[in-house]
Order: structure tokens, then C-alpha cells, then sequence
């Protein structure tokens, strides 16, 4: 396969002629080239953007609406193949590939109907004045999206930005370009006009510092690491961008003595090992009631161990591989701490090698316990299918140790005690609650972190406010 540029409608090569390889994550091998692209396709792409914003702008909310939902017909009708390119780029299931397809398409869908319900404010000052407020676009914005879940998020980036009126520049990761190649096909089909989405392939520290730096691109949006989140932001600060940025996490699923523990579990393994625990809202941190420890570690345990690793492409498997070598290496690393540091490993712990795949990144999921609140594996970010267990004894405990890590992304709440899930909830330091449930999305709500895990808010009008600015106009009336 080979990944290019989309720079003003056309499909093209880095301006450098460079090339990077990129790798099928299941068996470690070559199979696309990538643009190892620079400052000066950034440029490029700026320039498109901004020569295409005037129009785009004020364009009518309905016209918008019909290039975005076409955009989204345009997704699901190659749902597969879109599918298949990210199993086979990402390391992740085929049948989970096709799901983030479906939102993927949503995310256009979404905001295309968002573009024509958005409206200004008024306020009426008694019979003084009265005050509306414009929410305009910005301009040419830049979107930055990780690996994890590519599509996915780099469609719940552009897919608001656009709907705003703004122009974009956009980037995927350097890993897993495949989709946003195929998204640039699409457009193209429906006959977006040239320049309002430009995608640049190549790495971080080229394309997307030359995109945090580009003194005319007006806001970032970002997720990723929270290490390169505050690089962004210090290079961003001082420039006065709009910065929305989603980090890095490391969540607690806290069972009480109350909870439904069959949901909970069958739940828990879903939120620990889902793309290979490789989503920033995975519970990483199991946090039971002493009453149910041991029933809830020796279910965890053999339910880990009975899932399948092996070729994304089968059915049957339920963990793909990991991304990519680097990160592969990474998680294996955080296993041996964990051990270092006291753990014991329950279930997994190693690398495996299924038939076939003999040369891909595959880790068993891992379940590993014994191991205090303040040590490193239990508290930073693995982002691998590794989970820890740690046992309490009263809520006040529970929510000492679920708030003991500089992240606060997303928390998972299992109790059938109305009272205490309001008010646990409303004690965690997190973002996002989800109490007897997972990953249960409504796409009108606020997303984004506490601490460690981000700045803003993503979702519905949160998403469409970050993409705008607001203007008020006062007019007297005596």
C-alpha cells in the first residue's frame, strides 16, 4: 500500500520525496510507505486551508451538512475495506475495526446535523439593551490524532472543525495513516472542495511541531501523550492558540460489595483488554471490596487467560497485536517493574508468538496483584493489555486509591447503591463517570480529562464552542 499527502484536493508525495516505512504490527513486517513529510507540506497545506476558508465559511449550514454527510455515506459504504486497512495498520480485530467504523461515520453524520442547529445567544438587558453573541469561526485550525483508535478520532477532530466553518490541516499517526489515506479517497468522491480538509502524513516532531508552531494555524486540537501535550502547549501558550488537549489516563474500575459482580466482571474484562487494553479510557487500575476479592481476582484471572491473541483477522480473536515495536517494548517493560516493584503476575506476563504470526507484537493479557497505590505500574501510563488488583476495605479507602495518580480521564463505578454512585461520583477526579457501565457514549456530552489527562473538552457543542469564537454585540435600545 502506498500512503500519500492530501494537499488541495490531490493526492500527493512529501514535497521532499522521502518515504518511512510502515509496519503490519501482527507480523512485525513491512507492508505500506508512508510520506516522511516536513515544514514545507505543512505549509502547502496551510496555504490550501486558508485559500478555501472564505468560501467554506460562509458556506450555508445546509451545504455543509450535505459534504459531511456524504462524507459519512461515503465510510459506511466501504465500511470493510476501511475496516480491514486498520486491522491490518493498527494490530487491532477486524470485527472491533468495523464497529469504529460505524462511529467513525457517526462523527461526520453528527456534527454535519450540528452545523445547522448551532445558533448564536441573546440576552435581554430589561429595556436597556440587548446583548447576542456570534460564534464564528476561527480559521485554519490543525487536528492531531493518535494510533489507537485512528479513524475514530481523527473523524471526531475534523468532523466539528469543519461543521464550524473552519478549514483544516490535519495528521494522523505516523503508525497508522492507512484510514485517513482512504478518508482523503472519500473526499475526493463526494467532491469536497479543494483545500478545506488537507492531511499531511509523517512525524510528530516534524509535521506536527511545524503545525503546533505554523504562526497562522489558530487552535490545535490534540490527543495524545500527556508528555507530548505539555510540549504542545509550551510551544502553543506563548503563540495565544486555542488548545484542546486529551491525555493520557490510567483509570480505576472500583467493584463494591453491592455490584451486579457477574455484569461487573464480564464488564471489567471488556474495559482492561479491549485493542489490547490500547483506548485512554481502559481501567487499568481494578480496584474490589475486600468481601469480594477473591472471587472477582480468580474470574479475572481465568477469563484472561481463555481470551484469544493471535491473527486480527480471525473471528475468533478477541487481542490483536500491539502497534508497534517500540511500544510493544514499552508494555513488556512495565511487566518486569511491575514485578521489580513486588508484583505477582496472575495471568499472562509475557510475549506471545501465535502460529503464523511467529514475528508480530503480541502480549497475553496480563493480571497482576500485590502491588501499593504510589508505585509506578500504578501510576503510570501503560496503555497495553495489563491490569493490576488491589483490594479495599471502606469507600473512603476506595476513593484514596482511585484518585491517588496524576491522570483522572475516566472512572467506572460498579454499585447498585443510588446514593453512594452519586456521591462517589462526584468525588472522583475525573472527567468522565460511568457507573455500571463502559464506554457507553452519547456523542451531545462533554469528553475530556481532569489533572494529567487534558485541557478542554471535546463532544456536541463543547466541540463546536473549542472550534469558534464568541462575539458579543450589545445594542442600546434607548
Amino acid at each position: 500500500m502506498k500512503v500519500l499527502n492530501f494537499i488541495n484536493g490531490e493526492l500527493q508525495e512529501a514535497v521532499n520525496g522521502q518515504s518511512m516505512d510502515n509496519y503490519n504490527p501482527a507480523k512485525g513486517e513491512v507492508y505500506a510507505q508512508v510520506p516522511d513529510s516536513d515544514h514545507q507540506d505543512v505549509h502547502l497545506a496551510y496555504d490550501a486551508a486558508q485559500a478555501a476558508y472564505p468560501n467554506w465559511s460562509v458556506l450555508p449550514a445546509e451545504e455543509k451538512f450535505k459534504y459531511l454527510n456524504a462524507i459519512a455515506e461515503g465510510i459506511d459504504k466501504r465500511r470493510d475495506e476501511f475496516a480491514l486497512a486498520e486491522s491490518i495498520d493498527q494490530g487491532k480485530p477486524f470485527w472491533l475495526a468495523k464497529n469504529e467504523m460505524i462511529r467513525s461515520a457517526q462523527n461526520f453524520r453528527f456534527f454535519a446535523t450540528a452545523a445547522m442547529q448551532f445558533a448564536s445567544e441573546s440576552h435581554a438587558t430589561e429595556d436597556r439593551a440587548i446583548n447576542y453573541t456570534l460564534r464564528q469561526s476561527i480559521g485554519v485550525v490543525g487536528c492531531i490524532s493518535p494510533w489507537n483508535l485512528p479513524l475514530y478520532l481523527f473523524s471526531w477532530k475534523i468532523a466539528p472543525a469543519l461543521a464550524a466553518g473552519n478549514t483544516v490541516v490535519a495528521k494522523p499517526s505516523e503508525f497508522t495513516p492507512a484510514t485517513a489515506h482512504l478518508l482523503s479517497e472519500v473526499c475526493q468522491e463526494v467532491g469536497l472542495p479543494h483545500g478545506v480538509l488537507n492531511i499531511v502524513h509523517g512525524l510528530g516532531p516534524k509535521v506536527g511541531q511545524a503545525m503546533v508552531e505554523h504562526p497562522r494555524i489558530k487552535a490545535i486540537s490534540f490527543t495524545g501523550g500527556t508528555a507530548t501535550g505539555k510540549h504542545i502547549a509550551a510551544t502553543a501558550g506563548p503563540m495565544f492558540k486555542k488548545l484542546s488537549l486529551e491525555l493520557g489516563g490510567k483509570n480505576p474500575n472500583i467493584i463494591f460489595e453491592d455490584a451486579d459482580i457477574e455484569k461487573a466482571i464480564k464488564t471489567t474484562v471488556n474495559t482492561s483488554f479491549l485493542n489490547q487494553g490500547e483506548i485512554c479510557l481502559c481501567g487499568s487500575r481494578l480496584l474490589v471490596h475486600e468481601s469480594l476479592y477473591d472471587k472477582v481476582k480468580e474470574e479475572m484471572v481465568k477469563r484472561a487467560k481463555a481470551l484469544v491473541v493471535g491473527d486480527p483477522q480471525d473471528e475468533k480473536t478477541r487481542v490483536g497485536a500491539i502497534v508497534s515495536k517500540p511500544h510493544y517494548e514499552k508494555v513488556l517493560s512495565y511487566i518486569e517493574l511491575a514485578k521489580q516493584e513486588g508484583g505477582r503476575v496472575l495471568a499472562g506476563g509475557e510475549a506471545l508468538h501465535p502460529e503464523g504470526f511467529e514475528s508480530g507484537w503480541f502480549i497475553a493479557p496480563t493480571v497482576i496483584e500485590g502491588l501499593g497505590p504510589a508505585c509506578r505500574t500504578n501510576t503510570e501510563e501503560i496503555f497495553g493489555p495489563v491490569i493490576t488488583l488491589m483490594s479495599f476495605k471502606t469507600e473512603e479507602e476506595a476513593l484514596q486509591i482511585a484518585n491517588a495518580t496524576e491522570y483522572g480521564l475516566a472512572a467506572t463505578v460498579w454499585t447498585d447503591n443510588l446514593t453512594r454512585a452519586h456521591r462517589f461520583a462526584s468525588q472522583l477526579e475525573f472527567g468522565i463517570v460511568w457507573v455500571n457501565c463502559w464506554l457507553l457514549r452519547d456523542l451531545r456530552t462533554p469528553f475530556g480529562g481532569a489533572k494529567s489527562s487534558g485541557v478542554g473538552r471535546e463532544g456536541g457543542w463543547e466541540a463546536m464552542r473549542f472550534f469558534t469564537e464568541p462575539k458579543n454585540v450589545c445594542i442600546a435600545l434607548k
